[in-house]
């Protein structure tokens, strides 16, 4: 009789510790998304690298060089001119986008009057290609018969694209009235978490719209300006298209980004294992990048932004 309640009592003991393993998240539940990641991000990204040692024109088999490739980018000037551009474009981008998408996002999660209908105006631009956007904006820019054609006495030669800085300028200004929809959006939803108490007892306490705005609401969009930046850092990285169809890397070499500088060296010049090496520094820079962010933010650490609820 003892024996059998034993065997019972492991059987059940069993059963439970079954039950709590397919309850409880794993390794194995990671498996399948590991296994995507590793076959479209991992292997692409290591077959990079070994390309940035090898000299490779497409066709003919890849030549191992070693470092000589990553000698000759340390050493030219090109690329950092390049890396340049790319450092301030990045940071005009998430000094326009930053301020405009926060005020919208928490404005057009209110209850204005009128307030679905004029969100859903500003939004399209978030709905065209990036294409689109640019022979669009290409067309709106050209000196000839575009708008600065008509603003020629205050715009001077009216060539805002004749300029490294015109082109910069607009380059900033393209992207931004692009994107700056995405990340209103992502602003919006955050703001809409925010608990209503938090702002009835500001007001209580006779706190205006201003010092609620500062003390209650950008606090509680510290997660979502974090991740918002992020997708900056990362998108102004590996912008391209944008570049390509509306100043073509020009004047000259004046706006010649990083991606941009790596499909001209990869589809214009056939030299795929120095195009390898720009990709891999990109891959560098955009990692560095999130990874300083996440430290700096302390977003690694956090866990809820509703203190006190």
């Amino acid at each position: 009789m003892v024996s059998v309640t034993s065997s019972r009592l492991v059987r059940n003991r069993e059963a439970r510790r079954a039950t709590l393993a397919l309850e409880r998240p794993g390794v194995a539940w990671a498996v399948p998304g590991l296994l995507f990641f590793a076959v479209f991000a991992l292997a692409p990204m290591a077959g990079v690298v070994y390309l940035s040692l090898t000299s490779w024109d497409g066709l003919s088999a890849p030549q191992f060089t070693g470092l000589h490739n990553w000698s000759r980018f340390l050493s030219d000037g090109q690329m950092w001119q390049s890396t340049l551009v790319t450092a301030v474009l990045l940071v005009g981008n998430i000094a326009v986008q930053a301020p405009i998408s926060i005020l919208l996002g928490v404005w057009s999660a209110g209850h204005q009057r009128n307030r679905a209908v004029l969100s859903a105006i500003f939004f399209l631009p978030l709905l065209l290609s990036t294409a689109a956007t640019a022979v669009m904006w290409r067309q709106l820019l050209d000196p000839n018969f575009g708008v600065p054609a008509e603003l020629a006495g205050l715009l001077g030669s009216a060539n805002l694209l004749g300029s490294q800085g015109g082109a910069v300028a607009c380059l900033v200004l393209v992207t931004s009235w692009q994107f700056i929809p995405f990340h209103t959006l992502l602003y919006q939803g955050a703001a809409r978490t925010v608990p209503e108490t938090l702002y009835q007892a500001a007001a209580i306490d006779g706190a205006g719209r201003a010092r609620q705005f500062f003390h209650i609401t950008l606090p509680q969009l510290r997660n979502t300006i974090v991740t918002s930046t992020t997708f900056m850092l990362v998108g102004g990285l590996t912008t391209f298209d944008i570049v390509l169809l509306l100043t073509n890397g020009g004047p000259g070499t004046d706006t010649s980004i990083l991606p941009f500088t790596m499909y001209q060296t990869a589809f214009r010049t056939y030299d795929y294992g120095y195009a390898s090496v720009i990709a891999s520094f990109l891959l560098l820079l955009a990692t560095g990048a999130s990874f300083v962010m996440v430290k700096l933010s302390g977003y690694d650490k956090m866990t809820s932004t509703l203190e006190g609820m």
